[in-house]
């Protein structure tokens, strides 16, 4: 018969080997051993990604106007609209106004090729108003303001027996002055009122031309 003091001993053995059992590291189902306290990084099969770069945009050089120390800076050029190319009243409207603005461009700039590749060597208002822009945009003078908003535009779309359009537009040119090149006035000009004029144009491959731009009254 077994005593007492011998099912105590194996008691104690028992509960002491479950201890220390319970105290044995975990070990992976792989058969690696994972340190107590730590925890495995992921495994990777590609090397670690660098940041990302991020492109330094280009910086615009911002539009200023002509005033009374210099000429207009980095005037945007006004670009044809999708619409304008079309042979519809739409698309001669949108057309009209683009003249307008490349016209103002002239007055900013002195550049005038953009509206003469579109324009008629004989159109009334090219012929009277180019030269006073190339002349106040040369050797050093400048104009300021004077340019011209467009207030309405209008056509009935009605081909005339030429084959053209015609396009009432109503405008108004804003107060300014033309500097010489050493910055003096050398004339002023004042807001004008409401402004008339008929514009022709014809479509032919593809594209708007204007034949004529007249001034009502004028």
């Amino acid at each position: 018969m077994t005593s007492r003091t011998s099912i105590f001993d194996r008691r104690r053995r028992i509960i002491a080997a479950a201890v220390a059992l319970s105290l044995l590291p975990v070990t992976a189902c792989t058969g690696g051993g994972a340190t107590p306290g730590a925890t495995a990084a992921p495994e990777s099969s590609s090397p670690a990604a660098s940041p990302a770069q991020t492109a330094t945009p280009t910086p615009t050089a911002s539009y200023k106007p002509a005033d009374a120390s210099g000429r207009a800076q980095n005037v945007p050029v006004p670009v044809l609209p999708e619409a304008a190319k079309a042979e519809t009243k739409e698309g001669l409207e949108a057309f009209a106004r683009y003249w307008y603005a490349l016209l103002n461009y002239g007055y900013e700039t002195g550049d005038l090729s953009l509206v003469k590749d579109i324009s008629s060597q004989t159109c009334a208002l090219c012929v009277k108003v180019f030269p006073g822009i190339e002349k106040w945009n040369a050797e050093g003078r400048w104009i300021v303001g004077s340019t011209i908003t467009v207030h309405a535009v209008q056509s009935t779309f009605v081909r005339t027996g030429a084959g053209d359009f015609q396009v009432a537009i109503q405008s108004q040119q804003a107060s300014g002055s033309l500097k010489n090149s050493d910055g003096t006035e050398a004339q002023t000009v004042k807001e004008s009122g409401m402004l008339g004029d008929i514009l022709v144009a014809r479509h032919d491959n593809g594209s708007w031309t204007v034949k004529n731009v007249d001034r009502l009254g004028g």
